[in-house]
């Protein structure tokens, strides 16, 4: 086990000095670009999370360009990245600190973490990074690097693992150069301390791991077991009319996906057929007025899309109708608006002809 607090940090500060990756967000302390590369790499890897980083620099210099923005614009940009209520929020807190506080992020944590889609990790992120404010991160790979390194059992994903996390992470941080220290703890359990077969012969730490010692890695940390992963059955109605138009609906309820546009949706209990959907009240209501010629299945296999708890068994059905309503929209303009990845994927492969 580390003999000082200074030892851990000292080590550790050494270690990413000499191995840190070059990424752009690390040559600035310009809190709207150290905020902005928070947000989009939460639940993100970094060769994910990295082309975003410069498509929004790029569209949105500073914030408040980010803030007069169209939120659907915001939305199109983000697409693919998933966790949308994170391109809500960003938007919604480009718009506070830009019109309410002058375009001057707050300097302290406090402040920050009132933020709208700002918690304790990316408040610490900013406030250490930009600020030097000791104010230590956790996150996934802090709680990995400390879990293993000081042997703590106790559940991550639990309110008291959270707390004895934040407070050992506080007691370690440097207290001189707080910003590096949080990076550096961060790029460490990235890299090197990763979840499965970690490198340990060659850790900088491997003396002093607890978990290494009494080879315990592979157990550590410890998480409560996740509920379920929940099953829902989605048949998206592919309308298309003679004209080339089709429809996209926005999502405006609770839950996944929200003020994303999809096409028309019947959600169903398990994996229906032609003559089964037809029967359905959801069904005869969107197509009632079409008229249409005929309904067909594009994909023999349903596509299974994974979200964090629940699986989406998704059939798409193409409709071909004589009429056309309102709401139709030309094929060619879809690409313009923002979508779930699973609708952009079969959008860019049944539509790539039109």
């Amino acid at each position: 086990m580390p003999k000082t607090n200074a030892f851990f940090a000292n080590n550790l500060i050494q270690w990413y000095l000499q191995n840190k990756r070059t990424l752009p967000w690390r040559a600035t302390k310009d809190p709207y670009r150290i905020w902005l590369s928070e947000i989009i790499l939460q639940q993100t890897r970094v060769a994910q999370g990295l082309p975003y980083y410069l498509k929004f620099i790029e569209a949105y210099p500073s914030v408040k360009h980010l803030a007069d923005a169209p939120e659907s614009d915001v939305l199109k940009l983000w697409q693919g990245l998933g966790y949308y209520s994170r391109a809500r929020n960003l938007h919604a807190t480009a718009k506070m600190v830009a019109n309410d506080m002058n375009g001057i992020f707050p300097n302290n944590y406090k402040e920050l973490i009132k933020l709208k889609g700002v918690g304790d990790y990316t408040a610490s992120a900013i406030a250490s990074i930009c600020y030097d404010h000791s104010e230590a991160v956790v996150d996934g790979n802090v709680f990995r690097v400390l879990s293993r390194v000081f042997s703590v059992s106790t559940p991550i994903n639990s309110t008291v693992g959270q707390k004895e996390f934040k407070k050992l992470a506080q007691q370690l941080i440097d207290q001189k150069q707080p910003g590096t220290y949080n990076q550096a703890i961060m790029e460490f359990g990235a890299r090197y301390c990763v979840p499965q077969n970690p490198n340990c012969d060659a850790c900088i730490f491997n003396p002093h791991c607890i978990a290494f010692q009494t080879k315990t890695v592979n157990q550590l940390p410890v998480k409560i077991k996740a509920k379920p992963i929940k099953k829902r059955y989605f048949n998206y109605l592919v309308v298309i009319s003679k004209n080339e138009k089709t429809i996209l609906q926005q999502r405006l309820g609770k839950g996944i996906w929200h003020k994303l546009y999809e096409f028309p949706l019947v959600e169903t209990s398990e994996k229906v057929n032609a003559k089964k959907l037809k029967t359905l009240p959801q069904f005869q209501e969107y197509t009632q007025n079409l008229k249409f010629e005929s309904i067909t299945l594009y994909n023999d296999e349903p596509i299974t899309h994974k979200l964090s708890h629940q699986h989406l068994i998704t059939q798409f059905w193409i409709i071909e109708t004589f009429k056309e309503q309102h709401d139709f929209i030309p094929i060619s303009k879809i690409t313009k608006y923002a979508v779930p990845v699973l609708i952009e994927n079969f959008v860019s492969e049944f539509f790539a002809n039109y």
